[in-house]
């Protein structure tokens, strides 16, 4: 089974200063990931559209500038960007929420995020314990507050709400069941516990109890019974090495469950390192 290997930390920073990886903004077709789970954001940023007879939900966005190119891809794969009902995110860091506030005002979609995230979204990533000290995105105002283990309901479309902090305080996950070929799938909109450069765990902690919080992902994690996961960077689930644009589609594509616990083993190594490298 396909093993991933992240060398750039690029990918997994959200850094709000330098150079930006290619890849935020680098095009990529929109595609279908399993049943009505879409892929519709960039290269490398991952932003994801779940669809209904009343209307879709979409999860994150790339950049500020990305609102054409994330309506282009929900047209290229059969939908309406007019149509999202519902806004989720997975972190609240500025490569992933940018285009939030725009895309709010577009559709009316109500932007949902967890108690963790919201202050964040709100006042435009200020309040970041990592990155904060300045405003960082357009501001997004919160319409509901969702916690762990509640259903996100619309339509036909049912996702639940995994709290996997870490990355930020608010970090969430979302998992569904798709059911093709008389097969239920269990999907995770996974959202990865990656330690950005800088981040402190146990010694002047970016934020208190981050290393706990960190601990409760990966256990969580490893112990999810999972087939297809997406994350919210392509070069986290091994977007370029499953898809190929213009690929037919398979709902086997991205089924990956050994793929999905050796990254997340990975990455729990990587914080055990750091805790012990933090306390010596």
């Amino acid at each position: 089974m396909l093993r991933i290997v992240i060398p750039c930390f690029l990918a997994l920073s959200a850094a709000p200063l330098g150079a930006q990886p290619v890849g935020w903004t680098r095009p990529f077709p929109g595609h279908r990931v399993i049943g009505n789970l879409y892929a519709v954001g960039t290269y490398d940023l991952g932003v994801f559209l779940v669809t209904s007879d009343e209307g879709h939900i979409l999860i994150n966005t790339a950049l500020k500038e990305s609102t054409p190119l994330i309506r282009r891809n929900i047209e290229s794969v059969g939908f309406r960007m007019d149509d999202i009902k519902i806004l989720l995110t997975m972190q609240a860091h500025w490569d992933h929420t940018a285009a939030l506030a725009e895309i709010k005002r577009a559709t009316g979609a109500e932007m949902w995020a967890t108690a963790g995230d919201a202050p964040v979204l709100e006042d435009g990533g200020f309040s970041d314990a990592h990155f904060g000290g300045k405003v960082l995105f357009d501001p997004v105002e919160v319409d509901k507050i969702i916690a762990d283990g509640e259903a996100i309901e619309l339509g036909s479309s049912r996702l639940e709400v995994v709290e996997s902090p870490g990355h930020t305080a608010g970090s969430v996950s979302y998992t569904m069941t798709v059911r093709e070929n008389s097969r239920d799938y269990r999907v995770v909109i996974a959202n990865m516990g990656t330690i950005n450069p800088g981040k402190r765990l146990v010694v002047n902690p970016t934020y208190h109890g981050l290393a706990e919080d960190f601990a409760k992902t990966f256990r969580r994690q490893k112990a999810m019974e999972i087939d297809v996961w997406v994350a919210a960077h392509g070069s986290q689930y091994g977007l370029h090495s499953k898809h190929r644009p213009g690929q037919p589609y398979s709902p086997d594509t991205f089924v990956d469950p050994e793929g999905f616990l050796s990254e997340v083993e990975r990455l729990e190594g990587l914080y055990l390192k750091q805790l012990e490298e933090e306390q010596r």
